[in-house]
């Protein structure tokens, strides 16, 4: 059979970041397009995901070192698309196969982290959007040994959350320990993050309860699986409303994606005896903390737990729950030239679900 062929340009279009830091912009323009090594990809991509952490980023708030540090002008890290060339030395990827882009580009592959499926604390990691420019470049470069095959069958708009979104709260489910029947409080879940794990809970038979506020997410959050939604703007005491739903005891599991939800996460767990807080949102450095009486914590067995994204293995995973129809569309879709008013629509926290950029959209 016949190899597909590409017309590669030499310049493509990208989102870069203007005045890094808290008074952050970002513009399109054009930027040249990457030559890859002899182990590497030529992505096109055809989807970017926009994330919170990509804010972070730009605002260089986590205590991190800054993009600018490594040189690096275009954030983003939930990148799906065509290979258009190959490396010398790649057996894995054949020109015209779809491919996904990661928080993480590369990993050392060889340390007792990556070895255990727990490659996203590899001291030696590299970090897509940080690091190396990320997915609001059309046409990005990926060593071949760690981007994602992304199976036929699944929409580019579902794919690239999945990439970040969809793998780290399936990371969290899975590390919680919660079995099917266990309630899982969502706070902050009318958000990208959080109605992934939503959907995914579902799937997985766990009973998703949802706290946010709005019309708009909670028609999103109850379609996508939540059976219930507690709105923190209209309900007096908005733990006491959670625990009730959840049997009168309160959550077995608590999925925080929303910063400014760590404050009350203990309060949804009620009296349940062994109950986990899982930390899957990052907030800015020394803005926030987590925790709550020692007591509390020591006869109701509580555990603080934090995940940070999914592994290659994840990916695959939740891949396939999409595959199955199991995660469905959460996003609002934007041409390239938009990328801009997106970002700042996310940085004003309007996004219910998840927004993604398609390069091949007018």
């Amino acid at each position: 059979m016949a190899t597909a062929q590409f017309s590669i340009p030499t310049h493509c279009k990208a989102g870069v970041v203007e005045n890094e830091g808290a008074d952050f912009g970002i513009r399109v323009e054009t930027v040249p397009v990457p030559e890859p090594g002899p182990t590497d990809l030529l992505i096109r991509l055809t989807a970017t995901g926009i994330c919170s952490s990509d804010i972070h980023m730009m605002q260089s708030d986590l205590g991190t070192p800054p993009m600018s540090a490594f040189g690096v002008r275009s954030p983003g890290h939930e990148g799906v698309g065509v290979v258009v060339k190959t490396g010398a030395d790649v057996t894995n990827f054949s020109v015209g196969d779809r491919a996904g882009i990661k928080p993480l580009i590369d990993t050392c592959g060889a340390c007792e982290l990556c070895l255990d499926q727990r490659e996203m604390y590899c001291a030696g990691g590299v970090h897509t959007g940080l690091m190396v420019p990320g997915t609001y470049q059309q046409y990005i470069i990926s060593p071949a040994r760690y981007a994602s095959p992304i199976p036929e069958g699944i929409p580019d708009e579902i794919a690239a959350p999945i990439m970040c979104s969809a793998a780290t709260m399936y990371r969290s489910l899975v590390e919680s320990g919660l079995k099917a029947g266990h309630w899982a409080v969502f706070p902050g879940g009318g958000g990208g993050v959080g109605i992934q794990g939503v959907q995914l809970a579902r799937a997985m038979g766990i009973r998703a309860i949802v706290v946010d506020t709005g019309a708009a997410k909670r028609a999103l959050s109850l379609d996508m699986g939540a059976e219930a939604f507690v709105d923190f703007k209209e309900t007096p005491d908005t733990a006491a409303a959670v625990i009730k739903i959840a049997d009168g005891k309160g959550g077995h599991g608590v999925f925080v994606t929303a910063p400014a939800a760590y404050k009350t996460a203990l309060s949804f767990v009620g009296t349940r005896v062994g109950p986990v807080i899982m930390c899957v949102g990052l907030a800015p450095k020394d803005s926030v903390i987590v925790g709550g009486d020692p007591n509390q914590l020591i006869f109701q067995n509580v555990t603080i737990k934090g995940t940070l994204v999914g592994s290659q293995r994840d990916v695959a995973a939740a891949l396939d729950f999409a595959r199955r129809g199991l995660l469905r569309q959460i996003c609002e879709v934007y041409p390239v030239d938009r990328l801009p008013k997106a970002v700042e629509k996310l940085r004003r926290g309007l996004v219910s679900g998840r927004m993604v950029v398609k390069f091949d959209v007018d």
